[in-house]
């Protein structure tokens, strides 16, 4: 079994909310990522979304653009980040999502990525800027070696194509909270648990919610309607705030900030 419906599993067994953080590989530093993300685990994360840094990030705010620029201004690439994961499975079986513009799958090719991805122990992929109805390839493509496309649904979605979305997508659901780029907000929408339960009347997909989740308490809010919660920009926004300090004292306090929004996520019970 992947090891997203693994976690899945276990997590609805103890009818308790994923907490997914999202970081920048190479930001500050590959050596960096590699150790927030064993912290994160450590500190009871239930999965990572990787971001694979690329120079025009349509989806994501300033913040997250920022840490894309600091990566790649480093030299890291697609190659430095299969091999980071592949070093982090010798220490850890947190379930790994990339997000990666579909502009470097488009470059190494559909089956080459996945292939290459499973390999060094990614579990799928969100890709932002890939419609839909484009998907089918690297869907497929998936399928055949259990690496699972997660696909978004925003609260603007017709009912038409939130069937599609639903039918395509694997391991679970992306609820994007609001519509535009990613980055901190101070409250989230009021519209958000209706949509949510409209979306899983039509699927047993988890639904992970994300975009605009700062705190531990829009970290609960976000627990008590959906399955999964995603907190990227205010992660980075730490990262990027003791980026100047000893790399130890970095991971410790992202650490502890991190710990603070798995606290959150998970006391809705």
């Amino acid at each position: 079994m992947n090891r997203i419906d693994a976690r899945f599993k276990e997590l609805r067994e103890k009818n308790e909310t994923a907490f997914i953080p999202f970081i920048t590989a190479g930001d500050p530093n590959l050596s960096v990522t590699r150790s927030l993300i064993l912290e994160f685990d450590r500190r009871g994360s239930d999965m990572i979304e990787l971001g694979v840094p690329f120079s025009d990030p349509i989806a994501d705010g300033p913040v997250i653009q920022s840490s894309y620029y600091r990566a790649l201004s480093s030299g890291i690439r697609l190659s430095n980040i299969l091999e980071l994961v592949k070093d982090i499975r010798e220490k850890s079986e947190i379930p790994i999502v990339s997000m990666i513009s579909y502009s470097i799958l488009y470059k190494n090719g559909c089956e080459n990525f996945v292939k290459n991805a499973v390999k060094a122990g990614f579990d799928g992929a969100t890709i932002p800027d890939l419609p839909i109805e484009e998907a089918e390839n690297i869907i497929e493509a998936g399928k055949r070696e259990e690496f699972k496309i997660i696909c978004f649904i925003a609260p603007t979605t017709t009912s038409d194509r939130m069937e599609l979305i639903v039918k395509r997508s694997r391991g679970f659901l992306y609820y994007i909270s609001v519509v535009g780029i990613t980055g901190v907000r101070s409250k989230l929408p009021d519209d958000i648990t209706e949509n949510i339960r409209n979306i899983k009347k039509t699927t047993n997909l988890p639904v992970a919610l994300g975009f605009g989740i700062s705190t531990p308490e829009q970290a609960r809010m976000a627990g008590e309607v959906a399955d999964g919660v995603i907190v990227g920009s205010a992660i980075v926004k730490e990262i990027e705030k003791y980026s100047s300090q000893d790399d130890n004292i970095l991971i410790d306090k992202v650490g502890k900030f991190v710990s603070e929004l798995v606290s959150g996520a998970k006391s809705t019970v």
